[in-house]
């Protein structure tokens, strides 16, 4: 990971790698639809009284974070201009913390601006994560799994319960192919949709973009941090968008 090349590695992926434009259009709208359907768990989670399962749900509010965390980091590595600020702005936000805020920044920085050094650790770190998350993403399984599943009468199951195979593996598979079938629709008919197009232009510190503005999965956070007209406040509102459901069992 290096500022010199980071940018032109992206367009030397889609342009001289075989399939090289398909994997960065499949990952990009794949982590799209992959937040469309964790959204999706969280309001069935909220519907349906999940929250119940304490062990479950919390180790849930955890996944939810370290993903956000995942696709910032990844977001900022093709070293576009709304990478660049998008990174800026957002590790900028420490800096309302009391005290250490300042110093925070500019260790995770790893200097006095978003340089190289934040792009390697940032490159490091999206490579890292969702191993973390795989290993949270057992630790919700096992926690469901000592409770077993709700139902949206909230009744018992037992006296319900079929056989796996073939019943849900058949009903399952309309969802999978539903889902799959539009993250390849997205990816290869409008695969710059939910892009932005500031990020055709390579980063440039001496050059803010009109509009900063994250991806759309995102935007609630963003909105709520900036309708806060003090920076500190806009931080603990945008963290408490997220944290509020834990307060909910």
């Amino acid at each position: 990971a290096d500022t010199n090349t980071a940018f032109s590695s992206v367009a030397h992926i889609c342009r001289d790698v075989q399939y090289g434009w398909l994997i960065r259009n499949i990952h990009a709208n794949g982590a799209s639809m992959f937040f469309i359907f964790i959204y999706l768990h969280v309001g069935r989670g909220l519907y349906y009284g999940s929250y119940l399962y304490k062990e479950t749900w919390n180790t849930g509010v955890l996944l939810l974070f370290l993903t956000m965390a995942t696709a910032f980091v990844g977001y900022v590595l093709p070293w576009g201009q709304m990478s660049f600020w998008g990174a800026t702005v957002i590790t900028n936000l420490l800096s309302a913390i009391p005290y250490i805020g300042t110093d925070l920044v500019q260790w995770i920085w790893g200097g006095f601006s978003v340089d190289n050094a934040t792009l390697t650790r940032f490159f490091t770190f999206h490579f890292l994560l969702p191993f973390l998350v795989f290993a949270t993403m057992l630790m919700h399984l096992l926690f469901l799994h000592e409770t077993g599943s709700n139902n949206p009468l909230g009744l018992n199951s037992n006296n319900d319960k079929i056989p796996f195979h073939p019943y849900f593996t058949y009903k399952d598979l309309l969802g999978a192919s539903v889902a799959l079938t539009t993250t390849l629709s997205l990816a290869l008919f409008t695969p710059l949709l939910l892009g932005d197009p500031e990020n055709f232009t390579p980063a440039n510190p001496l050059s803010t973009p009109p509009h900063i503005k994250p991806e759309w999965y995102f935007l609630f956070a963003y909105a709520i941090l900036r309708s806060v007209p003090n920076k500190l406040g806009g931080v603990l509102a945008l963290l408490l968008s997220i944290m509020v459901l834990l307060l909910i069992p």
